[in-house]
């Protein structure tokens, strides 16, 4: 991650034009509610961060644009590129780069992900370069019931290792707020998707 200049973790967190944008299409504050965050500390440095939301729609359908890897920066929010890359074995290998803004600065942060897909229940991933010193977790799909109707519960959790550059009270503070933004953009899109077949 690199920033303009050197910030400290009392900073306060400006949302960006595309959180805003984002924003303004949630109906109401019971769907940001509707994302759950946990967020545990596993050093003194390490987080790890579940996030969980129902979609009322089959799981192929949130696996479908869970897997859109070249398609997932046209509706995250600060997520800047999202490309598929050479993988030296065959596998999946994904080159992702965020941006936020704060303030008056700009804060990016690029990794490059192996990822394995386990039809239809969980996406696994792992840093192999970026700019921090581990990064991992996993998309896990579930089959469930809502309101009668078969829907996914989701959940994502990632286990985050700042460079020591990085203050862990911001990124942690940043990812909360971000993964529950991206958990409700993936309940829209796959909405979007299935209003338009």
């Amino acid at each position: 991650m690199t920033e303009q200049r050197n910030t400290t973790e009392e900073m306060e967190l400006a949302p960006s034009e595309s959180e805003l944008s984002f924003q303004e299409n949630l109906t109401d504050a019971d769907a940001v509610e509707s994302v759950k965050i946990q967020v545990e500390k596993i050093a003194e440095r390490q987080r790890q961060i579940t996030a969980k939301i129902e979609i009322p729609h089959p799981v192929e359908k949130v696996w479908q644009v869970l897997t859109d890897y070249e398609a997932l920066a046209e509706f995250i929010p600060n997520l800047t590129k999202s490309n598929r890359i050479e993988h030296p074995n065959g596998g999946i290998r994904l080159e992702q780069v965020g941006s936020q803004r704060l303030l008056r600065f700009n804060f990016c942060a690029r990794v490059v992900l192996d990822l394995q897909e386990f039809f239809p229940k969980a996406i696994h991933f792992q840093m192999v370069e970026g700019d921090f010193k581990a990064f991992s977790g996993s998309w896990n799909l579930e089959s469930c019931e809502l309101d009668q109707q078969t829907g996914t519960y989701l959940c994502y959790t990632v286990k985050i290792w700042p460079k020591a550059m990085m203050p862990v009270s911001f990124i942690e503070r940043r990812l909360t707020q971000d993964l529950r933004l991206n958990l409700l953009a993936v309940k829209e899109r796959v909405e979007q998707l299935t209003l338009a077949v």
